[in-house]
């Protein structure tokens, strides 16, 4: 199936996104990881649309949504979640599913709990974190503050998707031509001729001038949802040791958290082989 690319001003940012499936069938809300865009949900979205409307927005400062002018203060979960409401009010969704792939995932939690947002509270039906929780790793932290915020630039295309191909190793398989798409879909020009990851290198400012702002355990355990965590099972983003503690509070401790380890990942699965759409579909459709 198709989609349609789609531009909205929402908190007074111009954000992009891509619309799939019938526009009167059930809401997904499938939003990217950090560094990445919404182009990531193609093949989830695809699967998902014979059934379903999937909306993937480009976060702020991602893809072919706008820049922030301000961004110490805009490149925040508080900030991404005043978008993501302003998003569905203007397209007039009142009850969503939402699958999001780490960054996108955090989204997730602080929209779904209301605690940020309060007219998002009890719009969110159900909630799939991809290789992402209410805690990450320290290390993992560093790691994104080591790189995020000076992204490489490489003379040819074909050399930024060998560097991709590199760096999202953990994303586990993906075919050639997903491997190609995944580049052509994240790649911007700069004046000097050079390509470059297309996102703005200021976002890393999320883990300086708001160091905790992936400590959600409190948007998480006011979450009265279906949640199902997809951790990679060689991610050094999410700990063994935190999605034991999901279990055993928030949602999990009412019984709603399910974790499945994912073979052969690490951060994060890339949601484009039948396992991993066919685990995803199944809980949207039984939390319908």
């Amino acid at each position: 199936m198709t989609f349609s690319s789609n531009y909205l001003t929402c908190a007074g940012r111009e954000i992009h996104y891509t619309e799939w499936g019938a526009p009167q069938a059930p809401v997904v809300i499938a939003w990217h990881g950090l560094a990445r865009t919404g182009r990531d949900m193609d093949e989830l979205a695809a699967h998902l649309s014979a059934r379903y409307r999937v909306i993937c927005p480009d976060t702020i400062g991602r893809g072919l949504s706008q820049w922030s002018p301000d961004p110490q203060h805009e490149y925040c979960l508080a900030f991404y979640a005043r978008i993501a409401a302003d998003l569905l009010a203007q397209l007039q969704i009142h009850q969503a599913h939402w699958v999001g792939t780490s960054m996108g995932g955090a989204i997730g939690m602080v929209c779904a709990s209301g605690l940020f947002e309060p007219a998002l509270k009890g719009c969110i039906k159900s909630l799939v974190l991809n290789d992402t929780a209410p805690q990450i790793a320290d290390a993992a932290i560093e790691r994104i503050k080591s790189y995020a915020g000076s992204p490489p630039a490489f003379a040819t295309v074909l050399e930024l998707e060998a560097f991709f191909r590199q760096v999202y190793k953990p994303y586990g398989w993906l075919s050639d031509a997903q491997w190609r798409r995944l580049t052509e879909t994240s790649t911007r020009r700069l004046s000097d001729g050079r390509v470059t990851p297309h996102y703005d290198p200021a976002m890393v400012q999320q883990f300086t001038q708001h160091p905790n702002d992936y400590l959600i355990w409190d948007h998480y355990d006011a979450i009265d949802i279906p949640v199902l965590c997809l951790r990679g099972a060689h991610s050094d983003l999410v700990l063994p040791e935190t999605t034991v503690e999901m279990l055993q509070r928030g949602p999990g401790l009412r019984g709603l958290t399910q974790i499945v380890e994912v073979p052969g990942c690490g951060h994060a699965p890339a949601l484009n082989v039948p396992d991993q759409l066919n685990r995803v579909a199944a809980f949207i459709d039984a939390a319908r």
